[in-house]
């Protein structure tokens, strides 16, 4: 299976890098190789009326109970973190892990407790109420489901998150560790750096978390996904949507390079070992009108029935 090579590993967002390389301004390029929460607001003010932090050493301890109380969770069964990508780090160095492929590069795959991506990146599928993981990455949950958690770090399991996704601010980096073995939640603690989460992101969480709202975000998330998926259909693709915030197109490995001439993104799954596949983030609503022009000018639009099926077997996943 087709891995990303250690040091590089793939990752989406990487529309900025692409533009440079290309001789093309960053700002002008719709980046949807990043799954991003497609209705949270701007976070950009929320930060700016915290800049003043930048001047301070950071304290996380009022954000992590300002965001253990919006979860319905323990405080100390809580630990706030510099992204998922962090939260990932602390939890594999101590306990390592294995995966069942296709799942996110960034789990270690050296021995351990399973890791599961819960809906499953790539894949978009929800895990079944019976399934077991030694650790669950619930980065994509509250977008899928309209809930914070599904609670398994109080069943045993551990429980890493990502708010980047859900408020759309991946430049400020904030995640979280949930478990409830006190013992592991220390040597997690002690293996943390000190000022690991920065001041602006701490200070910011609270303001950044008043206006979410699960059930409607989850509720238009899922409506905006299917207009994807029948945009997408229209031109011709196969089209497999799941719960999260993005859509897979199966056997068009040249979409990618289509879409990037028109400065377009999108994510190529061969890092996931699914070659000719490409993951659409689901656009913002005023995203779409660009992203159809894109597409009309390189496949154009087919007419009468779809000849690219929509599978939606992963929507019926069980939560």
């Amino acid at each position: 299976m087709t891995r990303a090579p250690v040091g590089r590993r793939a990752h989406g967002g990487d529309g900025a890098r692409l533009a440079e390389e290309r001789g093309i301004d960053p700002a002008s390029v719709l980046d949807l190789s990043a799954s991003l929460c497609p209705v949270a607001p701007d976070p950009s003010a929320a930060v700016r009326r915290h800049l003043g932090a930048v001047g301070r050493y950071p304290d996380p301890g009022r954000a992590t109970a300002t965001l253990a109380d919006t979860m319905g969770v323990e405080h100390e069964h809580l630990v706030l973190t510099n992204g998922g990508a962090e939260a990932i780090a602390l939890v594999g160095a101590l306990l390592g892990g294995t995966v069942e492929e296709p799942d996110f590069s960034l789990y270690p795959r050296t021995g351990g407790p399973l890791w599961r991506s819960n809906p499953n990146n790539p894949l978009g599928t929800l895990a079944s109420a019976a399934a077991e993981a030694g650790v669950w990455d619930e980065a994509f949950w509250p977008l899928a489901t309209g809930t914070w958690t599904r609670g398994d770090h109080v069943r045993g399991s551990v429980v890493v998150g990502s708010l980047t996704k859900l408020l759309a601010c991946p430049g400020l980096r904030v995640g979280y560790v949930l478990c409830a073995d006190d013992v592991l939640m220390s040597r997690i603690r002690r293996a943390q750096p000190e000022w690991s989460v920065n001041g602006l992101a701490a200070d910011a969480l609270a303001d950044l978390l008043r206006p979410v709202d699960l059930p409607a975000w989850s509720a238009e998330t899922a409506a905006l996904r299917d207009q994807l998926a029948d945009l997408l259909g229209s031109h011709g693709l196969s089209v497999r949507a799941g719960h999260g915030p993005w859509v897979l197109v199966d056997g068009s490995g040249a979409l990618r390079s289509e879409l990037l001439a028109e400065g377009v993104v999108v994510r190529d799954c061969a890092s996931f070992g699914m070659g000719g596949t490409v993951r659409v983030a689901v656009p913002r609503p005023e995203q779409f009108g660009r992203l159809e022009s894109a597409l009309r000018r390189h496949r154009g639009a087919t007419s009468g029935p779809r000849s690219g099926a929509r599978d939606a077997s992963t929507s019926r996943a069980a939560p």
